[in-house]
């Protein structure tokens, strides 16, 4: 077996079929490019038999309690000894194997720091993984207006963005170096943080739009008074953060690592 060059992080929570459905996909395309999957099962109950799919690479780890989002993919990095290592939400899909042209576009992408393919819904339609600056007048102007506060990835005017956190892919240094996900959020806005920390430390984010990956989000914030309360205990983090009024100040054009 070739020596993985990526190690893919998905956390289940019971997701079962779902996690099936990812997990026949990367099945599926197995190769060119090599990986290996740290699977962990946040809920202890859930049933899973890794020697169920001999030809992946999987390594399970159950949680005797429930982690966060954060902690469980830091733990999965204590394990990465590859080149990249790649956040999965365990509900994509995988039409076609994203890693190849994700890897060829950052070969040319200078000081890459997290890059990502595009996300639709299982309709086709664009989901909003790729989001302008996470501002209180943003998420008011995505309530009354649902495309607002995307933001265009190759504009090329220098505004900042963020990548959802279904599908993450980063140089294995680079999120080394700035401490991976902080693991103070819970379950939201992670995502945010951690591209705002990258972009703060100079290093460049992309979006690869000739590669697709599907995913139907599920909004529990929506629906669930607890979650509701992590969203904005997460919120209330983001914007008491130096790293946010560093990326707000700086708004368009400026400078990576000055």
């Amino acid at each position: 077996m070739a020596t993985p060059a990526i190690t893919l992080s998905i956390v289940s929570h019971g997701h079962g079929p779902l996690l099936a459905g990812l997990l026949g996909d990367l099945d599926r395309h197995g190769g060119p490019v090599p990986w290996k999957i740290i699977l962990t099962l946040n809920l202890d109950s859930e049933a899973f038999r890794a020697e169920d799919w001999p030809r992946l690479d999987i390594a399970v780890v159950r949680n005797e309690t429930p982690k966060g989002f954060g902690a469980n993919h830091n733990a999965a990095f204590e394990r990465c000894d590859t080149p990249w290592f790649a956040v999965l939400n365990p509900d994509l899909r995988l039409p076609e194997n994203p890693f190849p042209r994700l890897l060829e576009r950052a070969a040319r992408t200078p000081r890459l720091g997290a890059i990502a393919p595009r996300i639709v819904d299982s309709a086709g339609r664009p989901e909003d993984s790729v989001r302008e600056n996470l501002t209180p007048w943003s998420l008011l102007r995505r309530k009354f207006t649902p495309a607002a506060g995307r933001a265009d990835a190759d504009a090329g005017d220098g505004r900042f963005f963020w990548i959802a956190g279904m599908f993450i892919m980063s140089p294995a240094a680079a999120y080394r170096q700035v401490g991976g996900f902080d693991e103070r959020f819970f379950l939201y806005c992670e995502d945010y943080d951690l591209c705002a920390r990258l972009r703060r430390a100079g290093f460049t984010l992309a979006v690869e739009h000739g590669v697709v990956s599907v995913h139907d989000a599920q909004r529990d914030s929506h629906r669930s008074r607890l979650h509701l309360k992590w969203h904005l205990a997460s919120l209330l983090k983001v914007w008491t953060s130096s790293t946010f009024w560093w990326i707000t100040l700086r708004g368009r054009a400026f400078a990576p690592g000055r």
